[in-house]
């Protein structure tokens, strides 16, 4: 699944098109580089997004096509 995509479903960003934005602008980096919208996120992989002075930092549990906003809590695990 594309980053950006993932960041929406998973409800780590609130529309695809801000986290498309974050993700040219830089701010999105995945196991410590930079990466594009176009990513393709894998289990495992740890996503840090910076917004601001704001730092998340989320280790990705699953890729789900689709979730409920019960179970998107479930696709990833925050990190200190």
């Amino acid at each position: 699944m594309r980053l950006d995509k993932y960041l929406k479903v998973s409800r780590l960003v609130k529309r695809r098109t801000v986290a498309n934005e974050l993700c040219d602008a830089k701010h999105v980096s995945v196991n410590g580089t930079p990466q594009r919208a176009s990513y393709n996120v894998k289990e495992g992989d740890i996503i840090e997004i910076t917004t601001g002075t704001r730092v998340l930092k989320a280790k990705v549990i699953s890729v789900l096509e689709h979730a409920t906003k019960e179970n998107a809590g479930d696709m990833y695990e925050l990190l200190s």
